[in-house]
């Protein structure tokens, strides 16, 4: 995995949190700490114009509580413009949970998270993210209304996993009927890098639609157990990136598209699952529609997550959470078609939408 988190080195250089650029006039930031526990943890709530802050509680081994800090701040506003774009009356949030997930994460330490989502009274919704599942969120429910994301026995959406999977297939056809002229995958040599539980899923479509599909994770044992189960191929080279392919999905934590990579790779389109996946958003979508790649920017193909847990607020059912993730193939092309006319970069493209209905809102709420 490769994180979308800028190193201390750089942090130290600017202003602590109001001088990230990442900080983006975030509206609230709160750090949770609990000695008994052991619970260390940020929730940052990015923008509430549209609705309630919702976004996933990650937990992670960061390297500092800088890095954890600048990966809350560049998520939360992520969440901000998926939900913006996706046409969901929410806002844009997102929490860190510093630590190792398969040693330290107890009961009682998301009992206790809770209580500190609790504490906001609903201005943030919380819900799984990496190093988190669904039974984790039934054990933050015992303590907070303020949780989507819990298993369908509790009367939840469930894992959101397959959901998010699917709509990055919805995108990803729509950006290979962009670059292409056709939607079939079939044949495709499509590189997956990340095969967590969205990668996992997304692999699963691609074969079913007949793609030619080479797998790379951290997790050898993982990439086996997906090898023979669906007949993929596991990546076996030093640079992912100079591979010839039609189509790279980063389903990682994010920013494999840096400077080092950008001018490596050779993918005609990208489109996956992970967040912020550009390094530097102005400057590298720049020089991808400059070498002629398709991004599918993220934020919008990686939806069908946020539309999975939205529905538990919603209360709407299984066929509206497909039929809503079904319509970011139409969004995304229009994004596509919209960057080509105005010549701006897609991820331009896609923000200049969701902020506009974010103002929208504004002014609305002004009167």
């Amino acid at each position: 995995m490769v994180s979308e988190i800028i190193s201390s080195k750089e942090l130290k250089k600017i202003d602590p949190v109001f001088g990230q650029h990442s900080f983006d006039d975030h509206e609230q930031i709160v750090f949770c700490n609990d000695k008994d526990t052991g619970l260390k943890a940020i929730i940052g709530i990015h923008n509430t114009v549209l609705g309630p802050a919702l976004g996933g509680t990650r937990m992670w081994n960061y390297k500092n509580e800088w890095e954890a800090l600048n990966d809350v701040l560049r998520l939360s506003r992520g969440m901000t413009f998926k939900s913006a774009i996706t046409g969901l009356n929410l806002g844009g949030g997102k929490a860190v949970i510093i630590g190792d997930a398969k040693t330290q994460k107890t009961p009682a330490l998301m009992r206790r998270f809770g209580e500190f989502v609790h504490s906001l009274n609903g201005k943030y919704i919380t819900a799984e993210d990496v190093g988190m599942t669904t039974e984790d969120m039934d054990t933050v429910r015992e303590v907070t209304p303020y949780v989507t994301g819990i298993s369908e026995s509790k009367g939840g959406a469930g894992n959101p996993s397959p959901i998010t999977a699917y709509g990055v297939f919805m995108g990803m056809k729509a950006a290979a009927k962009f670059k292409f002229g056709s939607d079939v995958l079939e044949d495709k040599n499509i590189f997956v890098q990340g095969i967590g539980n969205v990668g996992e899923a997304l692999v699963e479509h691609l074969v079913n639609e007949g793609a030619n599909v080479t797998v790379a994770d951290l997790n050898q044992d993982h990439l086996e157990t997906v090898r023979d189960k669906y007949g993929v191929t596991i990546y076996g080279g030093e640079d992912i990136y100079s591979e010839a392919m039609d189509i790279y999905a980063p389903c990682a934590l994010g920013a494999t598209i840096d400077d080092d990579t950008i001018y490596k790779i050779k993918a005609k389109v990208i489109a996956g699952a992970a967040n912020n996946q550009l390094a530097e958003e102005e400057k590298h979508g720049r020089i991808l529609r400059e070498r002629g790649i398709v991004y599918a920017p993220d934020f919008l193909i990686n939806a069908g997550g946020i539309i999975n847990v939205y529905a538990e607020l919603e209360d709407y059912d299984k066929q509206e959470i497909i039929r809503k993730t079904e319509n970011i193939y139409n969004t995304t092309l229009e994004i596509l078609d919209s960057a080509k006319v105005n010549d701006l970069t897609t991820h331009e493209a896609a923000l200049n939408i969701a902020r506009e209905r974010i103002e929208t809102r504004k002014r609305e709420n002004s009167k």
